[in-house]
């Protein structure tokens, strides 16, 4: 079995949607992603940070999923890192109002002995000092490792990102950011800038209106679903990630094509993370449910030219 690795944030978050409003709920990269993965047959482990009031039920959670959870760090006198935003009627962008990082602030990863050769690393968006910190970790050169980031890093850690970038074999990061980074307005452009900093793959997110996937020459885009109603968009970049590495780790082969069908059941779990709050939807989400959003997804896009 495929070994996955993935360090992000396990932490509360507070939505506030025009559908409603949440107290503190499960949210982190780390939980998105790996509740996302944990659809895939693979070994899965997180490593993150927790403080003393974080409910072991949502730990529980995890390991009944499958997730190895023993490199979640519990600081028994610290607090869990809190995010808390409110979105706009169009549900494409938010305000943030409260960031706690509390034992976030001095969180130094420690990658388990047993996954320092994991098949797939999955680099959730941390200071690039701290990613780099677990790639200096990994004893393994075919790991193959995803990276997500976002315009904080680029707008005040610029530098050390772009060392990070050059040690990836992946980079998944929104349209808004591809075009920051690179400062081309085309992102077929930004991809070939991003590709020449270092990675093989470049994954750029478009929200609502799908993701292309970019590899040299070759460009794949898939679509987001319609769907009637987003409830709560928040995690959903990592739920992608989390089913984009999800499949690849149980594929065990790694090319265009099969990166190709990875972007597409990130896009079908994605889609099923905007329906509810938070993590909510993926806890409760079965196999049979994502083979019909495949072949929805499947039919959105089929047609044949004479």
């Amino acid at each position: 079995m495929s070994k996955l690795l993935i360090v992000g944030t396990v932490a509360f978050d507070a939505i506030e949607t025009p559908f409603g409003k949440t107290n503190k709920i499960l949210g982190g990269s780390a939980s998105y992603i790996g509740l996302s993965a944990s659809q895939f047959d693979t070994s899965s482990a997180i490593v993150s940070v927790v403080g003393g009031d974080f409910p072991e039920e949502h730990l529980n959670l995890f390991s009944n999923k499958g997730i190895d959870i023993s490199s979640i760090e519990i600081v028994k006198h610290g607090k869990t890192f809190f995010w808390s935003g409110r979105y706009h009627n169009n549900m494409n962008s938010r305000d943030t109002l409260v960031t706690e990082l509390n034992v976030l602030e001095n969180f130094q990863p420690v990658v388990p002995n047993n996954y320092k050769d994991a098949d797939i690393l999955v680099l959730g968006n941390l200071h690039p000092i701290v990613q780099s910190s677990v790639l200096d970790q990994m004893n393994s050169s075919s790991t193959f490792v995803i990276l997500d980031t976002m315009n904080f890093w680029m707008d005040n850690t610029l530098d050390q990102l772009m060392e990070v970038i050059k040690r990836v074999e992946v980079i998944t990061i929104n349209d808004e950011e591809a075009r920051q980074l690179t400062g081309e307005h085309s992102l077929v452009s930004a991809a070939k800038k991003i590709h020449d900093m270092g990675p093989d793959y470049v994954v750029i997110k478009k929200g609502e209106h799908g993701a292309l996937l970019f590899n040299n020459e070759n460009m794949f885009s898939a679509p987001a679903l319609p769907l009637e109603s987003v409830f709560d968009p928040t995690g959903a970049g990592d739920t992608f990630a989390g089913g984009f590495a999800g499949f690849l780790s149980k594929s065990q082969k790694i090319n265009f094509e099969s990166m190709k069908k990875a972007v597409v059941y990130g896009s079908a779990l994605a889609s099923f993370c905007v329906e509810k709050f938070g993590t909510e939807r993926l806890k409760s989400l079965k196999s049979d449910e994502i083979g019909r959003r495949l072949t929805a997804f499947k039919k959105l896009t089929q047609f044949e030219i004479e």
